[in-house]
């Protein structure tokens, strides 16, 4: 909401708030719609100034609350504007073999990360980005370098390996842009033919730096940040002591930056659907300490949302399972559900 004076109101705008004058009198309730007669009311009880609903107060979904509000608007004008610096800085270096300064990256993240109060904050503000078609992939390099900060605190790295864990976001998927964008982001499932040529990705991103003054974590990234602890991943199906600690970082990064992504096939997923995705993957394919450090973060901090349910039911959240934390129990009403007990019943958005 917002004040504002009487000699500004607007026949159309809507009250924000019961307007009661210096006597106690009701001059206008809530969602009155203001008219001339309204203003003429207003003047003969003295009242100089009047709260006013704005856009985001009249939104139904917590997405459509979040965009509308000035901080979102605010972290998105700034995420583009270096969206578009990073984007200048990998072109020139990709086109013109131009190195691309670390410490300018960094520099980057720093001004985005400072538009938010808190990891868990800048989350949100990136679940709730509509990504540009034309800058997909720098947009979730972009992204990547972000969460991988956050993540990187939640583990307690320290300084100068959360600083190379960024830059691994920054570079790990930039083989990408060697490749079409009808490959890289087609909506249907890919054939044989093009998830093998989509994988080359991977080499294509280690030749473009292997003789960059980089760290060798970062070069590394290129390469392994599809390698999976198992043993499954490519392109040298490696298993997890062999594989770069800061390659299986990326790998979590990776995975969880392609489900917020919003997608022509879906839409992004809700934080709950992301951990269950994790979840049905199995630990075994990640660092598992280090992958259940960050989904425990995730789950909590959606402690007391108000959400929907797979079956259309609204609820809050109670209580985070910790032994399955995509399905908490929830409070509907007066029914309490332990999302647990009900393995077909997940929450699909948060509102």
């Amino acid at each position: 909401m917002k004040s504002v004076a009487r000699m500004a109101l607007e026949t159309g705008m809507i009250i924000g708030e019961d307007v009661y004058s210096y006597q106690n009198v009701l001059v206008a309730k809530e969602n009155t719609v203001v008219d001339k007669q309204l203003i003429s009311k207003l003047s003969r009880y003295s009242i100089m100034c009047v709260s006013i609903k704005e856009p985001a107060d009249m939104t139904v979904t917590r997405y459509e609350r979040v965009r509308l509000s000035s901080s979102f608007k605010n972290f998105e004008a700034v995420y583009e504007n270096n969206l578009k610096a990073y984007k200048y800085m990998i072109d020139d270096f990709l086109w013109s073999k131009t190195p691309v300064n670390p410490t300018f990256l960094l520099q980057i993240h720093d001004n985005i990360r400072n538009c938010t109060g808190s990891g868990e904050q800048l989350l949100d503000m990136l679940y709730h980005l509509l990504p540009g078609k034309d800058n997909l992939t720098y947009a979730h390099c972009l992204n990547a370098a972000l969460i991988g900060n956050v993540f990187g605190t939640w583990i307690s790295l320290s300084e100068d390996d959360l600083k190379t864990l960024t830059l691994c976001g920054f570079f790990y998927d930039i083989g990408k842009l060697k490749l079409p964008d009808h490959l890289i982001w087609k909506p249907d499932k890919l054939t044989d033919f093009e998830y093998n040529w989509m994988k080359t990705h991977t080499t294509l991103g280690y030749e473009l730096l292997k003789n960059q003054d980089l760290n060798d974590s970062i070069k590394n990234c290129t390469l392994l940040h599809h390698e999976r602890c198992d043993g499954s991943g490519y392109p040298k199906k490696l298993k997890c002591d062999e594989i770069d600690r800061f390659s299986k970082y990326i790998a979590i990064v990776d995975s969880y930056a392609s489900m917020i992504f919003a997608k022509t096939c879906r839409g992004s997923l809700s934080p709950f659907q992301i951990i269950g995705n994790f979840e049905k993957q199995g630990f075994e394919k990640y660092d598992e300490i280090v992958l259940k450090l960050i989904l425990k973060k995730l789950a909590y901090a959606q402690s007391g949302r108000h959400v929907r349910l797979s079956d259309g039911t609204e609820a809050d959240v109670m209580l985070i399972n910790e032994d399955k934390l995509s399905s908490p129990i929830v409070k509907s009403g007066e029914t309490v559900i332990d999302l647990k007990e009900y393995p077909n019943l997940e929450i699909s958005a948060i509102l």
